[in-house]
């Protein structure tokens, strides 16, 4: 068993965007487009391939008051079964 902390990054054919008409972040897939919520949007853009799980979830509790490491782990674990996130 691997004991890497994982480094979630957007899979190749993912790509985090800004919508001008739905002015919200969204996910590009082929085919499909993922609207985000604020949330959602922040949690990606730390998923760059650098950072660990635990980091994300540090850097966006200094960000904002509380943030619970469940739900981000649930929130990447439902993107990597959607084949939007790599671990």
């Amino acid at each position: 068993m691997d004991s890497t902390p994982a480094r979630p990054r957007l899979a190749r054919h993912v790509r985090l965007t800004f919508c001008r008409i739905r002015q919200r972040p969204i996910l590009q897939l082929p085919e499909t487009v993922v609207v985000l919520n604020g949330t959602g949007a922040a949690i990606l853009e730390l998923c760059d391939g650098r950072h660990t799980v635990p980091e994300i979830v540090a850097t966006l509790g200094a960000r904002y008051q509380n943030v619970p490491g469940d739900e981000v782990q649930r929130f990447l674990t439902g993107l990597t079964a959607r084949r939007c996130v790599e671990l």
